[in-house]
């Protein structure tokens, strides 16, 4: 049974379109992001989104914080449609929104030393009076992420990845927020720092309680810190399920492809990896039904004429194929 069941995020019909040139004539074309994606997160949930690069996982995180506008489609936070706000009302939106990016080196401003980019969002928020509350809150945000008071004085360049990363993470979570999209936190990070940012990020979620969507191609860092994953490919969700679910029975076939590409350490266990024949359609000139059907081994006619639609095929098990 699942024990979240307050929704905090409410995705409806979601639609993100960009212009680009087509071909050697210079003929403006609109390519589908994010195309028609509906799911729901709950209050305290940790949510997965995994797909590969270039599916559209970024672009949904980024416009579930409104650093891009939807093309169509509503996002439903707390109640309130957000897809809709601008101005002030959506500034005061961002306290409850925040988001860590892939890489801590470029979303940190090297020429402001760590107290000046923790207190930022303060100052921004009007959330301490004094210089003291401040440095208090501060120096408090940095010792969680296991930092030291001595770090506060200090630039961007002269730290680590991963101890830039806990400094991201610190800036998101100084405002407490409610929900946070987590882009790829750990893939810009040697596998030993992965671990800890990992341990960090579940013990954070413990103490601040907040909601996340942790967006990632490594299956197995989404496994670790998910509740429940989606799965996306060119802009759609093919299945959603519980994790522990989705990796005892993977229904979809794009989700067992890419089950099978997870490494396993054990040389006694290893299995040959599953290859799919065909190429990755091109976003330009989709195929007209299901858009895994080129690579699909379980294609029939249906899947050339229709894209199935996200349906539960069990409890909490929801999957976009006519054979399954």
């Amino acid at each position: 049974m699942n024990q979240y069941n307050n929704p905090i995020i409410e995705v409806k019909n979601l639609l993100k379109e960009f212009d680009v040139i087509k071909g050697f004539w210079a003929k403006k074309a609109k390519i589908k992001a994010v195309n028609d994606v509906s799911f729901t997160i709950n209050e305290g949930e940790a949510v997965g989104l995994v797909g590969e690069s270039g599916c559209g996982k970024t672009t949904t995180g980024r416009i579930l914080v409104r650093l891009m506008e939807p093309t169509a489609g509503k996002i439903i936070f707390a109640g309130k449609d957000i897809s809709i706000l601008k101005g002030n009302k959506l500034k005061q939106l961002r306290r409850e929104l925040q988001m860590v990016f892939q890489d801590p080196f470029s979303s940190l401003n090297p020429r402001m030393t760590v107290y000046d980019i923790l207190k930022r969002p303060l100052e921004i928020f009007k959330i301490a009076k004094t210089s003291e509350e401040k440095k208090q809150i501060a120096l408090k945000a940095l010792q969680d992420v296991g930092l030291k008071s001595e770090h506060l004085t200090r630039y961007p360049h002269e730290f680590s990845g991963g101890q830039r990363q806990r400094i991201a993470i610190a800036r998101a979570l100084i405002l407490k927020p409610r929900f946070v999209v987590l882009d790829e936190p750990t893939s810009a990070l040697d596998v030993s720092v992965q671990a800890q940012i990992l341990n960090l990020l579940r013990n954070l979620r413990k103490e601040y309680s907040f909601t996340y969507l942790l967006i990632s191609h490594d299956l197995s860092v989404v496994r670790f810190l998910s509740d429940k994953i989606m799965v996306m490919y060119m802009g759609k969700l093919v299945e959603v399920a519980p994790t522990s679910e989705l990796f005892k029975e993977p229904l979809h076939p794009y989700t067992k492809l890419l089950m099978s590409s997870i490494p396993n350490p054990n040389p006694r266990n290893r299995k040959k990896l599953k290859l799919i024949e065909g190429d990755i359609p091109s976003l330009l000139n989709p195929p007209p039904g299901c858009f895994f059907a080129p690579r699909c081994p379980l294609r029939t006619p249906e899947c050339d004429k229709t894209f199935p639609k996200l349906r539960e095929v069990k409890k909490g098990h929801l999957v976009a194929c006519f054979k399954v």
